[in-house]
């Protein structure tokens, strides 16, 4: 017979190798105590993971099922090998723990299962699965419920969970904890207790640094041996300013002569990619790396590696990193407090902020972190100027040599540029003081829950009940109603509901289940596409399924089409003929000099014709009832892939993206699952054809990464309970 909760908190504090701060004393024994659940929120590194350590000890000891979520792929990877050595040195088998990822399966089967949050939630949708012997659900990184994009999985998954399932949700500090949990108990019947604590056990120095450039800052960081106030991670909000940062330390003295040796050990047991894997090496050697998602996932994890057993100074990251996987550092450099578009930047969101400065600080190393905010390099010249000014001023000397040299310094003087945006002390210390984020719902159920509610219940009102319980404000949800209407009304125009005007009285057709096959794609316009691509070429079919794929400009800039791809049939004998007959206009391009040329302020720009994705989506918004954005890029990488013999350097070298080649694999292999997924809904051997094409380009870049993704689309089709019956063929290349 199992043992009871107070048997198992015994031994659980029996068994802790040191003494719980305070904080996570109070949690653990809460966390014997209550039916429904905790809500713990504390600053990154106070021991949070100890706590889940405690449920899953629970589960493990009490014979029962748990599931540990986290927003991130390569996150869970991470915990699922904390949690498994974790296990084992409990007494418990390593297979006592799993991981399904999507991308990755290990022991699905396990009681204790480190999962990312989506696939909970496919699970709790997915009518056939018994949740009956799970104890418990814990949600690290709980904050991610702000996510505009993936935050409702969280809201849906706590608000599908069985009433028996205890939850410990894990966050970073959060701005409204007491209106959450009064929230979830009026509106889920859902009690939970918070425990909550500001208190830092490495305590943060946070620094302005507006006397010294940054990569001069950066070497003065790392000198000092013991005293040096590296490692650490500087943030930067593009791409190309990570790679420029590290050529510009590179060369500079930041590790000593014995790392070295160690550094090209690991990177020559694990190797880089080709691409861009030289120019990172020489970086890595000289104790600089660079993480961001331009860069391929193999190379991150020699970056990771490295920096985690303490043998890199820097990594010059962006700013997902900070919500990412746990890389722990005595510092972290901010290059800039502004982000947003040219000219229009704006000061961080507080909360990006924090969960930045939260990465300063190990506890095992550092008895403090250290935050620097270092000012833009037009203000660090002009006081640097200004000191050498006053130096001289203050001479009171009428030495000629020095009024010369006040003279020549004085044309010198460097001045604020007006194209430039800058930031000042004063808005670190308001960062630095703000309070973090309110959790709330913020944005609206997709296609694919409404549908699935529909399905289930066939009832509007089951839908309007779910949306008045969000987190929001009244006018918020009265909008989120609206946007129902809205999508109602789309959903009617295809045919797959029947409303009566002024009604919520709703019969629901028999097909709509099929909308729940598409993942990767709009539902609507996936299904819409499938039906319209049916007479189309394979290039048309390329173009198509990739224009849905988005990237940055600065990728699909250089991703043109080329000049020889003739229009296919679809476009030539369907598209055309009905964008004219919408008075979309068709006239030919001007040619490049006339359309990129100069021109006066007061004259637009040629209008171009649309490109065929460009046609499709027009053609799509014009049968919707109500208006939605379609966004398409027309761009050609799957297809310049397939055309270059598969060969993904070449294609990325001739277009200078090599520094983006984490981008374009990803691209890659999402174009491969969105491939695969219209071969499901169609049995259309092209769509089968350009999966296998580049599959087998990925594989020879990325055969690791390229089967988890592979794996992932195998779980989803198991897991997932917002799609139809399974289609009879799998749709993988053989």
């Amino acid at each position: 017979m199992p043992p009871t909760r107070d048997e198992i908190c015994a031994l659980w504090l029996d068994a802790l190798p040191y003494e719980p701060y305070s904080f996570q004393e109070e949690a653990i024994l809460a966390w014997f105590e209550v039916e429904g659940g905790l809500l713990i929120t504390a600053p990154t590194g106070m021991g949070k993971t100890l706590i889940a350590e405690t449920a899953i000890f629970e589960a493990l000891h009490a014979r029962k099922r748990i599931y540990y979520t986290t927003p991130l792929i390569a996150l869970t990877d991470q915990k699922f090998r904390e949690m498994q050595t974790q296990a084992v040195s409990w007494g418990f088998a390593p297979e006592d723990v799993g991981l399904v990822t999507g991308n990755h399966k290990v022991n699905p089967d396990a009681p204790v299962l480190v999962v990312v949050a989506e696939i909970l939630l496919n699970h709790l949708l997915d009518g056939t699965r018994d949740m009956s012997d799970v104890s418990a659900v814990v949600m690290d990184e709980f904050h991610s419920f702000n996510d505009r994009d993936r935050g409702v999985v969280w809201e849906l998954s706590l608000a599908l969970l069985p009433k028996h399932i205890r939850v410990l949700l894990l966050s970073a500090t959060v701005g409204n904890p007491v209106d959450f949990v009064l929230w979830l108990k009026q509106q889920h019947d859902r009690s939970v207790r918070l425990i909550r604590t500001d208190e830092r056990k490495v305590p943060l120095q946070y620094h302005w640094v507006g006397d010294t450039l940054l990569t001069d800052h950066l070497v003065q960081m790392a000198a000092g041996g013991d005293d040096a106030k590296s490692p650490a991670l500087v943030f930067c909000f593009s791409r190309d300013e990570c790679w420029e940062i590290a050529e510009r330390l590179k060369g500079l003295p930041l590790i000593d002569k014995a790392t070295r040796p160690q550094i090209e050990e690991i990177i020559d047991r694990h190797g880089l990619s080709k691409g861009v894997g030289g120019k990172l090496r020489q970086m890595l050697i000289r104790g600089v790396g660079v993480h961001h998602a331009g860069i391929m996932p193999r190379n991150k994890r020699v970056v990771e590696e490295l920096f985690s057993k303490r043998l890199l100074p820097f990594v010059i990251c962006t700013e997902t990193l900070a919500a990412g996987i746990n890389l722990p550092a005595r510092s972290v450099v901010l290059t800039t407090i502004i982000k947003g578009p040219p000219r229009a930047k704006k000061l961080l969101p507080s909360s990006d902020a924090h969960q930045m400065f939260g990465r300063a600080g190990r506890p095992q190393f550092d008895t403090e972190g250290h935050v620097y905010a270092v000012a833009h390099e037009d203000d660090i010249k002009i006081h640097k100027w200004k000191l050498k000014r006053d130096k001289l001023e203050a001479t009171g000397s009428k030495d000629p040599g020095i009024l010369k040299a006040l003279k020549a310094l004085s044309k010198k003087q460097p001045k604020r540029r007006s194209t430039e945006q800058y930031w000042s002390e004063g808005q670190f210390k308001q960062l630095i003081e703000a309070g973090p984020a309110r959790l709330k719902s913020r944005s609206m159920i997709p296609y694919r829950f409404l549908v699935w509610l529909l399905v289930q219940h066939a009832e509007l009102g089951v839908v309007r009940d779910f949306l008045g319980k969000r987190l929001e404000s009244e006018e918020k949800l009265k909008h989120f109603n609206l946007q129902l209407d809205a999508m109602l009304a789309n959903l009617q125009a295809f045919g797959y509901v029947t409303r009566q005007e002024g009604s919520d009285d709703i019969t629901v057709a028999d097909d709509i289940e099929q909308l729940l096959r598409w993942r990767s794609i709009d539902p609507l316009f996936g299904a819409w596409l499938q039906r319209t691509l049916a007479t189309s070429s394979i290039d048309e079919k390329t173009l198509a399924l990739e224009s849905v794929l988005p990237l940055p400009y600065r990728v699909i800039k250089r991703c043109d089409l080329p000049y020889d791809l003739e229009p296919g049939t679809l476009q030539v004998e369907v598209m055309e003929p009905l964008m004219i007959s919408m008075g979309v206009s068709l006239d030919p391009p001007p040619p490049p000099e006339e359309r990129d040329g100069p021109r006066a302020f007061w004259e637009d720009r040629p209008e171009l014709p649309p490109t065929f994705p460009e046609m499709l989506a027009l053609a799509y918004e014009h049968e919707l009832a109500v208006p939605e954005e379609t966004e398409v890029q027309t761009k050609w990488i799957a297809g310049g892939i397939a055309q270059g013999n598969g060969d993904f350097h070449k294609f990325t070298g001739a277009r200078e993206l090599a520094k983006s080649e984490g981008l374009i694999l990803r691209h890659l292999l999402r174009f491969v699952l969105l491939a695969l997924e219209f071969h499901d809904a169609t049995g259309d051997p092209d769509y089968q054809l350009l999966a296998q094409r580049v599959e087998q380009a990925c594989r020879e870049v990325d055969p690791r990464e390229t089967e988890r993704t592979l794996t992932q689309r195998e779980e989803l089709r198991e897991s997932d309970g917002l799609r139809g019956e399974p289609p009879p063929s799998t749709g993988r290349p053989p």
